[in-house]
This record gives structure tokens, sequence and C-alpha cells, in this order.
């Protein structure tokens, strides 16, 4: 089993209007997955510098930035990190660009998770549905342009309003679209933006929102979780 989760940290500003990264580093304690996906990490403006420090994860989590290089100052790219427990290997990395009218990208990482390796891709989609399914298909195209195909999982704040409609349609042609539950706003969740998808290789064994008090107001956001295993078939091909 693995265990994955997806936040949208809103550049560590909760909901008192406050930018304090410790919430969010006790968020993740909580939450205790193996890899987890961020958004809004960095600063919207000027150098764009990351809301939270890489120090500050090693030394207070058990979770280490896969490093993009990117940017200076920024853990990822366009505000998405891929987070991992230290004992992950992290076998290869690449940020994607997405198209947009505004800045927009994904992050992908290979990992090795105990026996298991896994490709992860989180991902932050814009606010327009045009440009939301643009964006998909750009995800899509760059996993099948990969050599190697891996069993596979994209987190991330899709901003998808429609339930099966929209920018899920296209995820939903060859992947597993997962529906843990309504995560926006924190402190009365309405909206499932954020979800959890999987190619054919995995199976989401559960999967639900972390609405711990904390998680309420730490961010807008509440973070997504799934816990998956390997399906029967992949196992079988093996």
């Amino acid at each position: 089993m693995i265990s994955v989760a997806s936040y949208n940290i809103q550049k560590s500003i909760g909901t008192d209007f406050k930018r304090r990264p410790e919430r969010i580093v006790s968020v993740l304690g909580e939450l205790d997955a193996d890899v987890v996906a961020l958004q809004e990490v960095d600063r919207r403006f000027g150098a764009r510098v990351s809301s939270l420090s890489a120090e500050m994860l090693e030394k207070e989590t058990d979770y280490r930035p896969v490093r993009f290089g990117v940017r200076p100052g920024s853990l990822g790219w366009h505000g998405n990190v891929i987070l991992v427990r230290k004992n992950v290997e992290v076998l290869a990395q690449r940020a994607i660009t997405l198209p947009a009218l505004e800045p927009r990208g994904a992050v992908l990482a290979d990992l090795k998770v105990g026996d298991d390796r896994l490709r992860v891709v989180g991902m932050h989609l814009g606010l327009v549905g045009l440009w939301r399914k643009r964006q998909a298909q750009a995800v899509l195209d760059a996993l099948e342009g990969l050599e190697e195909a891996l069993p596979t999982v994209m987190m991330g704040d899709l901003n998808e309003w429609s339930v099966n409609g929209g920018c899920l349609k296209h995820f939903a042609a060859d992947h597993f679209v997962g529906q843990p539950g309504p995560s926006f706003p924190s402190v009365r969740p309405v909206f499932g933006f954020d979800r959890i998808i999987t190619s054919q290789g995995l199976s989401i064994v559960e999967s639900g929102v972390h609405g711990s008090l904390k998680a309420k107001s730490a961010s807008d956001h509440l973070p997504v979780w799934a816990t998956l295993s390997r399906s029967v078939e992949a196992e079988a091909a093996e």
C-alpha cells in the first residue's frame, strides 16, 4: 500500500489571512502520507520564493521536497511541489509547462516507494474551463511521450466545478478519477476541486478529505488523501 495526499496551501496563508507555514507543517504531520503534492507553495509576485522552506520541512517533518531547480528560492514549478518521505528514492523528475493565459505548470517525479515504483504528477489547473481542458491534455501528452510507462497517480487542485465534465472527461478516458469529497472552502467545504487520479495499474483502496481543526484554519483548501495498491492485472503482468 502507498499513501498519497494533495494539498493547496494558499501560500501558507490561513483563513485568518495570516501567513503561518508552521500550520501547514502541522497538517502535513497529521496526513502522514508517503507522497504529498502541494499547490500554491510559492508567493505570487517578485522572486516568487517559497512560503515553505526546505530547511523547515526537513527539520520538522519526515519529508523532503523533490528539487526541480527551475527558479532560485522556489521549491517546485509554478507553485507545485512534490514532497516525499525521506526513505523514498527519487528516480527522475521533470517540470511540465502548461498552456495558459496565466502562468501554470505541473511537476512529475518517478519514485521508488518500498519495492514499488510510482510516477507522481502534481498540478494546479487554471480558472477558465477551455484552458483547463488544454492543460489536462498537455499533462496526458507529456505522460504519453515518456519512454517508460509506470503506475501513475495525478493529484492537484483542478479548479473544476463540474462533477464529471470539463477537464475530468480528458482524464477519465484512460484513467480513474477519484472523488475524495468536497475540499473547498475549508471552513465549510462544498466543491471537490482537489482530485486524485490513477492509471490502470493502480487502485484507490480508500480516499477522503482531511478535515481536522488545524486543516480548516491553515488554508482555504482542505487536503485530500488516498491509499493506493497495485491492481491485480498490473501484478500479473510482471
